[in-house]
């Protein structure tokens, strides 16, 4: 893995990485505890996550014109051995979790608005 491949800390040091969940998705996660993910996460046997710099492609990509959407940040290294780097878009390196996501792998989740068509990611991102 190279190391400008690697997320950047953030939230008290920590190394964040974002899934980008539709309302159901999230609320079913807060009650179950754990998610195997959307459906495209099932399908693929792993749970996709995006790094900061990849997280708004991801959202044009696959949440285009999508509301009510949920950004959460997890800590990469809690994750331990279950995150894997993988080359996906472009030859990029994409963080791929290869158990459930689990709420206790939850740093923060902020609403995820969409303005003049555009999701506007919050400053904690930047």
């Amino acid at each position: 893995m190279r190391l400008d491949s690697t997320p950047r800390a953030g939230h008290h040091g920590a190394m964040l990485i974002y899934k980008i969940f539709r309302a159901e998705e999230w609320a079913a996660l807060q009650a179950q505890g754990e998610t195997r993910g959307a459906p495209i996460d099932v399908t693929d046997g792993f749970v996709h996550f995006s790094t900061a710099e990849q997280a708004a492609e991801t959202a044009a990509k696959h949440f285009a014109g999508a509301e009510n959407l949920t950004l959460v940040a997890c800590d990469a290294q809690k994750m331990g051995d279950d995150l894997k780097w993988e080359v996906s878009r472009g030859g990029a390196l994409f963080p791929h979790l290869y158990r459930n996501m689990r709420m206790a792998d939850v740093v923060w989740a902020k609403p995820l608005p969409l303005e003049n068509g555009a999701h506007r990611f919050p400053e904690e991102m930047q």
